[in-house]
């Protein structure tokens, strides 16, 4: 009796056209049905045989191979909702998870994928996002995912190859992108990052676009030429774990001397975050209050062969600051 008998399957298919159709609800592929029909057919439950939910006593194991019938249909179940699941952990740190379905489907969406578009995935995770891709695609070489950890990498590569699909699965460090499988239209990044790695737009052609998490939003950058692009932050919070080696930790102690009221604003502490080692946080709280508290929607950022800036509403104007390259 094991986690894919017929009964679980029939679970699973069920679950999933339940997950679809709450995202559909939100209409999130609103304009691209060809994403509803992914999300459809990939069985998001063989990409995470196992995965942990934080409980009052910790975290909680759930296993598809569980002996006990009842935990595995939980396993299933759990594995269909629209939360993101823990699926690594070392010493109580969350190492990698599969994101939220739904915020997956809005950065596919947003990703503009066209049919014969090379995409670029930075952040293997479980492979189920590659997986997307190569359905939408009807192509696995058009798809390449990367992570520099080796034990992710063969367990998204196995879990890929459960479902069916064989993407490029390579180990590497995503911040120097994978010039062997370059150039690429597209790059979508499920780790969070502090500036844009300059291989990101070396290895695209003019008018590619890159999607990648920034402090706690989401930024999407059209390629205007080798190492040039430009872009605005989409107008929704997005939480992601940092692309490995790069620290995050802006948090209330940080903030001395800002009222609470901002210390405890997310979009007050989106503005820290991009700007921490230019301004102070009281600096940040003088710009943010006489910018009228602005959203995540009026940021963007240029890269270019001299560097790299964050900017308010407009490149050229007054509030542009350097990101750490």
């Amino acid at each position: 009796m094991g986690a894919y008998d017929s009964d679980i399957e029939g679970l699973a298919a069920a679950a999933r056209g339940e997950l679809v159709r709450e995202i559909d609800a939100e209409g999130v592929w609103a304009g691209e049905p060809v994403w509803r029909e992914a999300f459809e057919a990939v069985p998001r439950h063989l990409f995470v045989p196992y995965y942990y939910v934080a409980g009052a006593r910790g975290y909680e194991r759930r296993w598809g191979e569980s002996p006990d019938r009842a935990a595995r249909e939980r396993w299933v179940r759990g594995a269909y909702e629209d939360v993101p699941l823990a699926t690594r952990l070392r010493d109580g740190e969350l190492l990698s998870s599969s994101s939220q379905p739904s915020l997956m489907a809005r950065m596919l969406v947003e990703l503009r994928v066209r049919d014969g578009d090379r995409v670029l995935e930075v952040g293997a995770g479980t492979g189920y996002n590659a997986a997307l891709l190569a359905r939408r695609l009807g192509d696995d070489d058009l798809v390449t995912t990367v992570d520099v950890e080796p034990e992710i990498v063969e367990s998204a590569r196995r879990h890929l190859a459960a479902a069916g699909y064989r993407p490029a699965v390579v180990t590497g460090d995503g911040a120097r992108g994978v010039p062997e499988r370059a150039p690429f239209d597209r790059i979508i990044a499920t780790c969070a990052v502090s500036a844009v790695p300059r291989a990101w737009a070396d290895q695209c052609g003019a008018g590619a676009r890159i999607l990648t998490p920034m402090a706690t939003g989401l930024l999407a950058l059209t390629v205007a030429g080798v190492g040039r692009a430009e872009g605005r932050f989409l107008p929704s919070a997005a939480y992601f774990v940092p692309l490995r080696g790069v620290e995050r930790a802006v948090g209330p102690g940080d903030l001395g001397g800002v009222p609470s009221q901002a210390v405890e604003d997310e979009l007050f502490q989106f503005l820290v975050e991009l700007t921490q080692g230019v301004l102070t946080p009281r600096e940040a709280y003088a710009v943010w209050v006489r910018e009228g508290m602005p959203g995540r929607e009026r940021y963007g950022v240029t890269v270019d062969k001299e560097g790299e800036w964050v900017w308010l509403d407009d490149r050229e104007g007054p509030c542009v600051w350097p990101l750490p390259v």
